[in-house]
């Protein structure tokens, strides 16, 4: 027997199947419920820096710093 037909025997005689532990089609379901999550958290920190910008004003005049924005 060639060194390929007993690879190739070996390869057959070892396969072996691990069953997932939940449908396929479920794990894209979770990570689409994990990067909407993931999502709403960013949205929910838009426009943070205009709402406290009188504090960096306020802050800006008492150190003396140059107004960046």
């Amino acid at each position: 027997m060639s060194v390929l037909a007993t690879i190739a025997v070996a390869a057959e005689e070892g396969h072996q199947l691990n069953e997932l532990w939940m449908p396929a089609p479920l794990f894209g379901v979770v990570i689409l419920a994990v990067f909407t999550a993931l999502a709403a958290v960013t949205y929910s920190f838009r426009d943070v820096a205009n709402r406290h910008a009188e504090k960096a004003e306020a802050y800006a005049r008492e150190h003396g710093a140059a107004q960046q924005h």
